[in-house]
């Protein structure tokens, strides 16, 4: 197969006009081209006016190797790159069952890809079945009724299974992992075209029934899983060498499990095992992180502006962006996790706390935009210890469920009274989208000085390349604080914590990913890891490289 990249065609091209395309950009008769493959469609829209279709094709051709002769020295026509899955190994007879700690994106494929080599992993939830979970999350968003340990943050599918559900990121992956990642999800009801398309996303009821036939395959392969499981403490021995190594794990209730590999899978948010990790000497260091708002504009505003005239064109679905703004005081502001047609939603896992979150569903046919503008920030900003970061979100978490009137409701700020310095006292025509409910008053109240200032400053900036970004009306509610991990467990080459051997630390919340795709690939490469060293094979050092790259986009 041929690999054709860069093949623009105008957005409303008939279908019809794809083949001749092809054939004039290779220079080949319609009798040589035997099939088409579309791998990749994205869109160019920096000129709304003539937004243009951008193909990446897969195609069989007759003379194969005198075509790619004859185009030699264009980056735009090569082979296709095998993009199918291997596996490293399969468990051997006898093998000690592997642990995976969380069923978030980057749990579920590593305990998928540890099944399908045999290795019959334990799974262990300390929240409830994705279905259970998502009546208790909706009882936080009716009602304001908290269930700690099953909410946005807790229990099957993990913080990504109430989100936008996008699969896509700003990961290296030489290996094609995210395909593997792709492939699964449409095995387990996902739509076909997230293979295809650019910028796929799943949505929120969608992931809840795909999360579901991933646990059926993993069960039929001999996995367990167990919910309301959660771990406590790490049984940790010397090895014949006297090195550290984690040899089973503590579950609440006081059972311990025996086991040579535990995959550290547990999320962004799982504060209390971070604490317990530290106490166990495991080791891990603070991490840059940021915090902020959501920010709610109408679609329709988004769609006009990215799209123009052709704003409401199926093929183009709803409109999104992505801003920064490097301020005067040295601080990045950008927008992170933004939701098309969705919703902001109440995504705290502790009493007493408010934090935001945006999701969609597939439709993404909600009338509100809703984005993170979020304001970076360093370990310089709280570096009183290696958790610090941990009370440093739950501070302004506390004082914006305070200033949201103690209830769960959150505060929320019009743009027009937030760029003026005042409080606000009512909305306007942006009706906020957040449950159980906004009270209007002054953000001020529940974000540090700085990350005020640099967001009134960012704010202008943006209305220059969105306009109407910063109509006055638009609303803005806090806090986001957990736009990651605010600690990395560090890991080397092997993918084994730095001093406990037999502990890997993966995913979101160990530090080296940042959204579902980018979770999900870091799982299947330390699922790999873990496959690789229990088999007693060598660990590539190219397999951690690509995920090193990750740390940075987490």
């Amino acid at each position: 197969m041929i690999r054709l990249t860069e093949l623009r065609l105008p957005l409303n091209h008939p279908e019809e006009a794809l083949r001749p395309a092809i054939l004039q950009r290779l220079g080949i008769p319609d009798r040589e081209l035997e099939e088409v493959r579309v791998f990749r469609r994205g869109y160019d829209a920096r000129n709304p006016r003539a937004i243009v279709l951008v193909y990446t094709l897969d195609l069989a051709v007759r003379g194969e190797a005198a075509l790619l002769r004859r185009h030699a020295g264009d980056p735009r026509i090569g082979r296709a790159p095998d993009t199918g899955y291997n596996f490293v190994a399969r468990a051997p007879g006898g093998a000690t069952r592997p642990v995976v700690i969380g069923t978030g994106p980057c749990g579920l494929m590593a305990a998928l890809v540890l099944a399908q080599m045999g290795f019959r992993p334990i799974i262990l939830e300390r929240g409830k079945l994705v279905r259970e979970r998502t009546k208790d999350t909706w009882a936080l968003w009716r009602r304001g009724v908290l269930t700690p340990e099953s909410n946005v943050q807790f229990g099957e599918g993990g913080a990504g299974t109430f989100s936008d559900g996008k699969l896509y990121s700003g990961i290296k992956d030489p290996r094609f992992y995210g395909r593997k990642v792709l492939v699964e999800f449409v095995k387990a009801g996902a739509p076909e075209e997230i293979l295809t398309v650019s910028k796929p996303h799943i949505g929120t009821f969608r992931l809840v029934t795909m999360v579901e036939s991933i646990r059926e395959q993993i069960e039929a392969l001999g996995g367990e899983y167990r919910f309301g499981s959660k771990v406590v403490d790490l049984v940790i021995e010397p090895d014949g060498e006297g090195q550290r190594h984690v040899r089973g794990v503590v579950l609440e209730g006081g059972e311990t499990l025996r086991t040579d590999q535990v995959v550290l899978a547990i999320g962004h948010s799982a504060r209390d095992t971070f604490g317990m990790l530290r106490d166990r000497g495991v080791y891990m260091e603070a991490k840059p992180f940021s915090i902020g708002v959501r920010i709610e504009h109408p679609q329709s505003l988004i769609d006009r502006a990215r799209f123009g005239p052709n704003a409401g064109n199926r093929l183009l679905g709803a409109a999104d962006y992505k801003l920064v703004h490097h301020g005067r005081n040295g601080r990045s502001v950008y927008s992170f996790c933004m939701c098309p047609g969705g919703r902001v939603v109440a995504a705290t896992s502790e009493p007493g706390r408010v934090v935001t979150n945006g999701m969609s569903q597939y439709s993404r046919a909600e009338f509100n935009a809703n984005a993170g503008i979020v304001v970076g920030i360093t370990p310089g900003d709280y570096p009183e210890h290696v958790l610090a970061g941990v009370d440093f979100q739950r501070r302004w978490e506390s004082l914006a469920f305070e200033a949201g009137g103690g209830d769960y409701r959150a505060p929320g700020q019009l743009v027009g009274d937030f760029l003026q310095g005042r409080a606000s006292t009512a909305l306007g025509d942006v009706e906020p989208s957040y449950k159980p409910g906004v009270t209007p008053t002054d953000l001020a109240r529940c974000l540090p000085d700085y990350a005020i200032d640099a967001i009134r400053e960012a704010l202008p900036a943006f209305e220059a390349q969105i306009p109407g970004f910063a109509r006055a009306d638009a609303v803005m509610t806090g806090v986001e604080t957990r736009t990651s991990s605010p600690i990395r467990i560090r890991r080397g080459w092997d993918f084994q914590s730095l001093n406990t051997a037999g502990l890997f630390p993966a995913g979101e919340g160990a530090g080296y990913a940042g959204g579902i795709l980018s979770a999900g690939v870091d799982g299947i490469r330390v699922a790999e890891a873990v496959a690789l060293t229990a088999t007693g094979q060598p660990v590539p050092r190219e397999l951690s490289r690509g995920a090193e790259a990750a740390m940075a986009y987490g």
